[in-house]
């Protein structure tokens, strides 16, 4: 069958079949990567302040360049802004319900996050959900676009292995405020929270774990294509989880903490 014959029972025209999406240069790859790094330490830098950091390091760089690929790559400057309670066209934004709030015990609360992966000829967006009183991490997933699917796939996943949170929490992103993603969590009934926009502490435990991971696999070993990051972060969360011990867990890794307070509150169920 002819190619003109597939485009016309597709209802494709032939020009759409042949086209491929533009890729990034590789000047503006390894402008992104610098800065992922530099947000990654000083996520208080917005295009402006980013834009006058790159031109310091030598780039001729100018400040609608860089917001284009600030937005591209998911990151904004992080500090408190004005009318925070404004939601997407058609989207629930859910208040804040963590304020105060002692975190005591495992499923007690989940969150989740989007964190941009510089790779040597593109890049890629990595997902996960974490417990935060054990800082386990119950699932993870790569995309190469912000779409939602990815972050379902992950909810899926978390909610198979860990049953359901008491509360949710996560940004105002489009993938978390979508009907699809906020009505799962209600149908598995937690109840859902979201920070407020540029409010990155509401969410601190995720955007450490981004931190980590950067600074102890993705900036270390480079993974070339996506099949090696895919493995080395394989690697790495089962490192991260079952190895690596947290202060703040008096030395204790997140699995044993998980487990243990699981096992605790399956005990409590049975009375």
């Amino acid at each position: 069958m002819s190619v003109s014959q597939q485009c016309a029972l597709l209802g494709l025209s032939r020009s759409s079949f042949y086209y491929e999406p533009a890729t990034e240069t590789a000047e503006n790859l390894a402008l992104m990567a610098l800065i992922d790094r530099e947000y990654t330490a000083r996520p208080f830098r917005g295009s402006r302040g980013m834009t006058a950091w790159l031109r310091g390091e030598g780039h001729v760089v100018n400040r609608k360049r860089v917001q284009r690929l600030m937005r591209l790559m998911g990151l904004e400057a992080v500090y408190p802004k004005p009318k925070l309670s404004v939601s997407g066209a058609g989207h629930k934004v859910y208040p804040y319900l963590l304020r105060d709030v002692a975190i005591e015990r495992v499923n007690q609360v989940w969150s989740t996050d989007i964190t941009y992966i510089p790779m040597p000829n593109g890049f890629m967006y990595l997902t996960a959900v974490m417990d935060w009183h054990s800082r386990y991490v119950l699932s993870w997933r790569l995309s190469n676009t912000l779409d939602v699917e990815f972050c379902l796939e992950a909810l899926e996943e978390a909610l198979r292995r860990g049953g359901c949170p008491e509360v949710f929490n996560t940004d105002q992103g489009v993938q978390f405020t979508s009907p699809s993603f906020a009505g799962r969590l209600e149908s598995a009934g937690a109840k859902v929270s979201m920070d407020g926009k540029g409010r990155w502490l509401d969410n601190v435990f995720v955007e450490r774990l981004w931190r980590t991971v950067k600074y102890e696999y993705v900036y270390l070993w480079r993974p070339e294509a996506v099949p090696a990051l895919q493995a080395g972060l394989q690697t790495y969360f089962g490192y991260y989880n079952d190895a690596r011990t947290h202060q703040s867990l008096e030395d204790r890794t997140p699995l044993d903490v998980y487990e243990s307070g699981s096992r605790v509150r399956k005990s409590c169920k049975a009375f």
